[in-house]
């Protein structure tokens, strides 16, 4: 049987964070869960590395299952 490749999503530092929140999870409780430490999860939501590999696929799957979709907040010009 052949299966279809998927593009594999590129995680951002605002969308890693904003899944936490979305789950309700410290730090500790998401690494925990991935079973990774909870300094890697510092380093991908300040921006020194990103999820990859099974990480990145582990980190879809469960944002497809609790609901999560990303959308950046839009900045607003108060200016006027």
């Amino acid at each position: 049987m052949e299966r279809r490749k998927k593009k594999k999503r590129q995680w951002s530092k605002e969308e890693v964070r904003a899944l936490r929140q979305h789950l309700n999870l410290t730090q500790v409780k998401l690494a925990e869960e991935l079973g990774t430490r909870q300094q890697t999860i510092s380093e991908w939501e300040k921006g020194m590395y990103r999820p990859r590999g099974a990480s990145a696929t582990l980190l879809s799957i469960v944002a497809e299952r609790s609901g999560f979709t990303y959308k950046a907040e839009e900045k607003h010009d108060e200016s006027n």
